[in-house]
């Protein structure tokens, strides 16, 4: 086989090739074509669907976590709460007992330690006498007339201490104030 010969059947090989790719496919490759796009459309959408719900699922879990977490939080401040407010009557017998019994070593040492503990938990008094009267601070349980006009509105006497709790008014203190 000559050259020439050679080149034209290769010629004829590369234009049957093209010929062939160039023909109309037949229906039977457009609809298995056509059912994989929508099969892989489908699917992407299902994915998409399912990212979705997971962010959604995830998200509330972590809503849950922080809520939780901030309910333990709130319930150990509850507690102690409700247990130092029920101690507070003791405190104030002992503070009274001070006052009747100045000499008395033993009665000053137990309250102290008594005090001590309840500030290590978050309790601290209400500074009230000599202060301007706050309402948010303040019950007035009576007025009196002021001595100087300076001494109007502010709190002359205190007839039960307050105390804060973590920051937070635990009892008011109940107080006369100068009007």
């Amino acid at each position: 086989m000559s050259k020439k010969d050679k080149n034209n059947v290769e010629n004829e090989e590369i234009e049957q090739q093209q010929a062939v790719e160039q023909e109309p496919t037949t229906g039977w490759q457009e609809e298995s074509e056509s059912a994989e796009a929508d099969k892989l459309q489908e699917m992407g959408e299902k994915l998409a669907a399912l990212n979705d719900k997971y962010l959604h699922l995830y998200a509330d879990y972590e809503n849950y976590r922080k809520r939780t977490r901030a309910e333990n939080a709130e319930l150990l401040i509850n507690g102690s709460r409700e247990m130092i407010k029920a101690i507070l009557p003791v405190v104030d017998d002992f503070e009274r007992a001070l006052a009747a019994t100045e000499n008395d070593e033993g009665v000053k040492l137990i309250y102290s330690k008594l005090m001590k503990i309840l500030e290590q938990k978050g309790l601290k008094a209400i500074e009230a006498k000599g202060e301007k009267f706050d309402e948010g601070l303040h019950e007035a349980v009576m007025q009196i007339p002021a001595a100087e006009p300076e001494q109007k509105g502010t709190v002359v006497d205190v007839v039960l201490k307050g105390y804060y709790l973590n920051d937070k008014v635990l009892r008011y203190a109940k107080v006369v104030v100068a009007c």
